[in-house]
Parts: structure tokens; sequence; C-alpha cells
């Protein structure tokens, strides 16, 4: 397998699999109904925000199923890199969602936690229970796409989220249920909210770097330069721009200045030797190198 063969492989050999997102998508539905209405019987805020967090659900899996799809469209004139950041868009619409919402959770919660209501903690108890059982089957329907894909990967921390908080609204059920302990209640809601900040910030700063086109953070660029700097016929590598398309495609561009005023036939040979080193040193998967010689006078790696 040739090293251009290995990358194209590695950015599309995983396909999301668009029947397990609409069946999660459908289950997803039925939990946030029942926990909706079930929360205004019961007068569980526990129970409404987890209805909450799987509304957002159900809106972070649709984005996802719809730009799933987007991103396998074709490039065109107008978009010659394709549709694949419309699921980056997507990632950064899903988390901060998510954050949004935590927030208004944290508000209604100290609300609460002041003004302890009575609460049909049998209600929250099977409504929890179903939750519990529905986003399992959820998590496991979306798993392996989740290790290969950034957009899945935010619907399936929605996902994972929700057995967490549906566990704990189950716990604080029981509790208000033999104790009278109603305070629990927006305690809970408060955890749940701290959970969905923490899950969300790193995709949140991950899917802004993709889109302010920032290098990815496991590679030097100093490090790519000192290397490159090795080939016998390079005198200097300048003006370097590396980024990422999606969560998978790197692009690197770079001019190359070279030692001597060498034949075209060998810049083609010696650019070629570089581009199969980065592309398997440092998973690199479109690189873009202007040689030169004697003609740039700034020669600053970034420019």
């Amino acid at each position: 397998m040739s090293e251009h063969e290995h990358h194209h492989n590695h950015s599309h050999s995983h396909n999301v699999s668009g029947k397990n997102l609409f069946i999660t998508i459908v289950l997803n539905i039925i939990i946030t109904l029942s926990q909706i209405i079930g929360g205004i019987m019961s007068g569980s805020l526990a129970l409404l925000s987890d209805a909450l967090h799987n509304f957002s659900d159900v809106l972070a899996l649709v984005l996802t199923y719809w730009t799933n799809k987007i991103a396998k469209k074709d490039k065109n004139n107008y978009k010659t890199f394709g549709y694949k950041r419309a699921e980056i868009l997507a990632t950064l619409f899903n988390s901060t969602t998510l954050i949004i919402i935590a927030i208004y959770l944290i508000i209604e919660s100290i609300n609460k936690f002041f003004n302890p209501q009575s609460i049909d903690s049998i209600l929250v108890i099977g409504l929890g229970i179903l939750s519990i059982i529905l986003n399992a089957i959820s998590v496991l329907l979306v798993k392996d796409d989740a290790h290969n894909n950034m957009n899945v990967k935010a619907a399936y921390l929605h996902l994972v989220t929700d057995v967490m908080t549906s566990v704990a609204v189950v716990i604080g059920g029981v509790l208000m249920y033999y104790y009278n302990i109603f305070w629990i209640d927006p305690v809970i809601s408060l955890l749940i909210a701290f959970y969905l900040i923490k899950a969300s910030y790193f995709l949140l700063i991950e899917s802004v770097n993709i889109l302010m086109q920032g290098a990815p953070s496991n590679i030097d660029i100093k490090d790519i330069k000192k290397n490159v700097e090795t080939f016998d016929e390079v005198l200097n590598i300048h003006h370097l721009h590396i980024w990422r398309l999606d969560d998978h495609d790197i692009h690197l561009e770079a001019h190359v200045d070279f030692k001597e005023n060498l034949l075209l036939e060998e810049v083609n040979q010696i650019t070629s030797k570089i581009e199969k080193y980065l592309k398997s040193k440092y998973h690199i998967s479109h690189i873009t190198l202007q040689a030169e010689y004697d003609c740039c006078e700034n020669k600053n790696l970034l420019h």
C-alpha cells in the first residue's frame, strides 16, 4: 500500500451508520417527551433538567445525522474542499448548546435549593429507570462511530452524560421517597449542570481551533522545520501553515528554499521525498510545497 493510499484510507475508512443514528434519535424523542410530562406532573427539577438535556440530545443527533450526510457531498467549483467542516460546525453548536443549558440549570437549581418543594418521587424513579435503559441502548448504537468522528463523539458525550444523570435522578428519587430529602433534587440538577460544562468544554475548544485553522496540538512546527532541514539539498523551510480541514484531514503548505539552482526534475524528486517523510511521521493528509532558490527575502518560519 502506498503512502497516499494509507492516508486516504485513514481519513475515509469509517462511515457513520445513519440507521443507528436514526434509531437513537427516535429513542431520545421518547425519553424527552416522557420526562417533560413526568417532570411537570411530579414537580421534579432534576427530571426536567434531564429532559432538557435529552432534548439537546435530540437536536445534537439530528444535526449529526444531517451534517454527516452533507459532509459526504462531493467537492465543486464553489466548495473546493467539499463540505467536511459541516460536522465541525455541528460539534461547535452541540457543545455550545450544552454549556448554555448547564448555565440555565445552575440558576434554576440555586433557586429551587432555597425553595424546596414536595415531589412525586415514584414517578421520578420510574422515568429515571426508563431513561437509563433507552440511553444505554443509544450509547451502544453510536459507540463505535464516536471513536472515528468528532461530531458523533459530541453526540455520544450527550448520551453518556444522560445515562449518568438518569442514575443520579433515580438515586435522588429513592432518597426523596424514603427520607423526604427534597433538597437533593436541585443538588442533583446542579451536579448534572457542572458535568455538562466539563464534558462540553474540550469539544468546544477543539472545534473552535479547527475552524480557526489552528495547528493540531500533537504537531510541533519547529520539529517539522528541524527535520525537513536535515535533507541535504534543503537550505531552509519557511512560510509554513498547518491546519485541520476536519477531525481527520491535516493540511500543510510551506516554501522550501534549496541550496542550489536544481533542475525541475530533481526538485520534484526531493519534494516528493519530503512529502513522503512528513506524511509518514506526522500523518499529514495533503501537502503543498513551493520550491525556491535565492528568491525570498523573508525566511521566517511563520509569515
